[in-house]
């Protein structure tokens, strides 16, 4: 069945897209990889966004037959909207990824999840051979966890222990994530409720040890993956 929604037509990208022409760059950088028969993780954010729409171009110009795997929502939508074929972890298995991230160390730790969608983003990570991360230079710090806190995915009956525990491990601020333009905490795309965590170090063992938690979805500590980092510079 083929669908003729002005909702899906008219979708627009939520915000202002900072850095538009640096990150313009990198975009077309991702979409010149794009190869026939590619089966693509695509990840959130604007960075993400704008490199689907120079791959749609691509796609039409060339016919090449692509299929994506997206970590949201909001992506499929666009996925959608743009001519992407949507395909699924049960069917196919990407031969690369490409996504954004919050804040990049020297060790190439990030920290992701802003849109609570850590849990596919790190699924697909894991699942991809090759993953290019995409970046402006705001992101890059010399200490994982400067500008923002460690998201957390919690299972909602789990958060009073999830809490206790994650004290346990140092961290020093805890908090349920609020949403914008609903009443009440944000809701992950599993469902689940994210909580932002402050911790003053953050060792190798962090991620893992964030993860043992019984109620821990998934955290957006992403520590000793195999990635490839790609600057959208601001100059």
């Amino acid at each position: 069945m083929n669908w003729d929604s002005s909702l899906i037509k008219n979708l627009a990208w939520s915000s202002e897209i900072i850095n538009a022409a640096g990150k313009q760059k990198v975009a077309q950088q991702i979409a010149a990889k794009v190869k026939d028969g590619d089966v693509l993780g695509v990840g959130s954010g604007s960075t993400v966004y704008m490199a689907l729409l120079a791959i749609a171009d691509r796609i039409k110009a060339e016919k090449l037959n692509v299929l994506a795997i997206p970590t949201s929502l909001e992506i499929s939508m666009f996925c959608t909207k743009l001519g992407i074929p949507l395909t699924t972890l049960f069917e196919h298995k990407p031969d690369w990824l490409f996504d954004g991230a919050d804040e990049v160390d020297p060790n190439n730790s990030l920290i992701k999840g802003r849109g609570g969608a850590m849990f596919k983003e790190k699924l697909l990570i894991a699942s991809s051979a090759v993953n290019y991360i995409i970046v402006d230079d705001s992101k890059i710090v010399d200490k994982i966890g400067t500008n923002f806190p460690i998201p957390i995915e919690v299972f909602p009956q789990a958060l009073l222990h999830v809490e206790a525990e994650l004290e346990k491990l140092g961290a020093n601020s805890i908090v349920i994530r609020p949403a914008k333009g609903k009443d009440g905490p944000i809701i992950s795309e599993n469902n689940n409720l994210v909580l932002d965590c402050r911790f003053d170090e953050v060792p190798l063992s962090l991620e893992k040890d964030i993860k043992g938690i019984t109620g821990v979805i998934e955290s957006g500590l992403f520590m000793g993956y195999n990635l490839e980092i790609l600057v959208a510079s601001n100059n």
